[in-house]
């Protein structure tokens, strides 16, 4: 079996899955949480790699390699950006640049779709990157996530004061609270207008959504293909071929 592991700023997703790519077992936290990934310690010798995509600095890539280690004998493989993998092209002339989140969602995403897509990462940061019918990547955007935009507000406007958790709408707000949580919502929406009148421009058929953030944006209007493990989707492509 195979291990993946998508290794956030912010929370840890792993997946064990089988040598033909179907899920085992799933999960998620914190990578300081003790029990993170007790279920698999007994899966030790079925393991036969671990597969890492991350974005988080050096320490944590070490604490994520300790944590590893007491489950199971088998190193941690990071796995960074690339220049081709299954068809999909990356467009960045340093191609090391390029987050291993974005490069193994829109992976994961081109091996399901296999025509030109769209793939929106709501997560600390909002990524929106777009993929030819040829696999080609096209280009994409970097934006400030609906929690880093509200913890801007919160810090850096000391007499704005709002509850951060309160529910989304796009509608005018009748209280500083309303006028901000409603304002990132009004703010979002736009984008995701944007997003779909450059689908049509591109040709892109496919809208995919993942990220920590993705449910809220389903439920501000985001029509898109929500699949929450579209990284470890994308690395068990990686993994397979490597594999095999």
């Amino acid at each position: 079996m195979m291990l993946l592991i998508d290794c956030g700023n912010t929370r840890v997703k792993w997946r064990l899955a089988d040598m033909d790519g179907r899920a085992v077992s799933e999960g998620f936290g914190k990578l300081d949480e003790p029990y993170l990934f007790a279920e698999m310690a007994r899966q030790d010798k079925a393991i036969l790699g671990v597969f890492a995509s991350t974005v988080a600095p050096e320490p944590t890539q070490k604490a994520l390699q300790d944590a590893i280690a007491r489950i199971t004998s088998q190193p941690v493989r990071f796995c960074w950006s690339e220049a081709v993998r299954a068809g999909l092209t990356n467009s960045y002339e340093h191609i090391e640049k390029m987050g291993a989140d974005r490069w193994h969602a829109m992976l994961g995403a081109w091996a399901d779709a296999g025509e030109g897509l769209v793939v929106i990462d709501a997560g600390s940061a909002v990524t929106v990157d777009y993929v030819s019918e040829n696999g080609r990547h096209i280009g994409g955007y970097i934006l400030p996530g609906l929690q880093m935009m509200q913890r801007s507000l919160h810090l850096d406007t000391a007499r704005v004061g709002f509850e951060p958790n309160s529910e989304l709408s796009s509608r005018p707000g009748m209280s500083t609270d309303q006028c901000v949580n409603h304002g990132l919502a009004w703010l979002n929406t736009a984008l995701f207008e944007r997003v779909m009148n450059d689908a049509k421009i591109y040709g892109l058929d496919r809208v995919y959504l993942t990220g920590g953030d993705g449910g809220r944006y389903l439920t501000l209007g985001c029509e898109a293909l929500f699949r929450p493990g579209l990284v470890l989707d994308g690395l068990m492509v990686r993994a397979r071929q490597e594999m095999s």
